[in-house]
């Protein structure tokens, strides 16, 4: 097989973004609602594309319920698609508008970043997610899932292909790269054809690509998440929010790794976490939590908290349980151990609340809700391109907005600049 062009493919998808520039948001909305009608027509071509992604990962691994598409999912992800179309295009909105003493009217617009690079693990929505987002802000995608998923995203190109052509857009301003390791390497030192690149998956991944990276890149971070239950938590809010978060999509970085329940509270414990006994959770306790819970949570799924489970991303049936003295022990444990995802406050005291979501350093922080929410359809953005956990530039889900980035447009009459 011959080595792939790199630079040449780049070119060719620089060139392609260029193209985009002359659509108007009608025309984009248009092939939006094409390619989400094309989806829910080629469900049984993605499906069995999928199904030969899923038959060579075991299902006990954290991955596959984040590889697998069903046709709920894919009614999903052509819902997602149809939100994006239906959104306000924000390229060309004025963020700055005033004129200086000189008479030098300034604005100060939206525009495409230009070429975006995505770099994603077993996630094959992401692969339509990106495209939706990237063509709505104007910006041409190279996108570069991994190999668990090369069949589902080849099938999600092969459908989306034709669209593009179909609406006079060139193949290239949506890039799949190949899924080997060397396309990644490539992408990431792509200096002058790429803009940005933003990885979406594990620590491991993202870390792999701030340390290799040559051209800028947007972290979505890994999510070590933690729910604070307080002194004064309502119990019925509490297991709610507390059975949402960590058993609606075990495998999604938005789900729960570890409850920190205050010592007085120990006592409604097991009522607090019956639900998770009956969803099979894993509890990884301290000495106290594990006390309350001896006799009245399955032993079976009882074991005792190292260091380790504190600070761990589960992506599993599997959560840590930390006994705190007060809030300050939540908010530190919190500093020590989150990634600055999510983090959910279950409390009825309007100070604590209002202190919790202050000091918290993360990029989503909740009062009396999940952090399941952490999302960006669920956020009003249509879909999304990761969630940052970094503070340039983007930080939470990133939607349209976070595509895109401005410039100043400087309108004179003659005007010259003095000495």
């Amino acid at each position: 097989m011959p080595m792939t062009d790199y630079p040449a493919l780049f070119a060719a998808t620089q060139r392609a973004s260029y193209a985009l520039g002359a659509l108007v948001p009608a025309a984009t909305d248009a092939l939006l609602r094409d390619l989400a009608a094309a989806v829910r027509a080629a469900t049984p071509f993605l499906l069995a594309e999928n199904a030969r992604d899923l038959a060579q990962m075991p299902e006990a691994d954290p991955r596959h319920d984040r590889l697998r598409l069903t046709a709920g999912r894919l009614l999903g992800v052509a819902a997602d698609v149809e939100s994006v179309a239906a959104l306000p295009s924000p390229l060309g909105q004025r963020l700055t508008d005033k004129t200086l003493p000189n008479g030098l009217h300034l604005s100060k617009v939206r525009v495409p970043l230009g070429v975006v690079g995505i770099i994603y693990e077993a996630r094959p929505n992401v692969t339509f997610d990106s495209l939706a987002l990237c063509l709505k802000t104007g910006n041409a995608c190279l996108l570069k899932g991994g190999s668990d998923a090369a069949c589902s995203n080849a099938a999600a190109l092969a459908v989306a292909g034709p669209v593009l052509a179909r609406h006079g857009l060139p193949a290239a301003v949506a890039t799949l790269l190949p899924p080997e390791r060397a396309a990644a390497e490539a992408l990431l030192g792509a200096v002058g054809f790429v803009d940005v690149v933003i990885p979406r998956g594990s620590q491991g991944l993202i870390d792999y690509v701030r340390q290799n990276a040559r051209v800028p890149v947007i972290e979505t971070g890994a999510g070590v998440v933690h729910t604070y239950f307080d002194e004064s938590g309502d119990l019925a809010k509490g297991r709610a929010i507390i059975a949402n978060a960590k058993t609606r999509r075990v495998s999604v970085c938005n789900a729960l790794d570890c409850l920190l329940i205050n010592e007085k509270r120990l006592a409604d414990l097991p009522a607090l976490l019956a639900p998770l006994a009956e969803a099979g959770v894993e509890l990884f306790a301290d000495a106290p939590a594990r006390a309350a819970l001896a006799g009245r949570y399955p032993a079976a799924l009882l074991a005792p908290a190292d260091e380790t489970h504190f600070g761990t991303e589960f992506l599993a049936l599997k959560m840590a349980v930390k006994t705190v003295p007060d809030l300050a022990g939540a908010l530190g444990h919190i500093a020590r151990h989150g990634s600055r995802h999510s983090e959910a406050i279950v409390s009825e005291t309007p100070a604590h609340i209002e202190t919790f979501l202050q000091r918290v350093d993360a990029a989503a922080v909740y009062a009396n809700a999940s952090t399941a929410f952490t999302d960006g359809a669920q956020f009003g953005l249509g879909a999304e391109i990761g969630i940052s956990t970094q503070k340039l530039h983007a930080r939470g889900p990133m939607g349209l907005e976070e595509l895109t980035s401005y410039k100043w447009l400087v309108r004179g009459d003659g005007q010259v600049r003095p000495g």
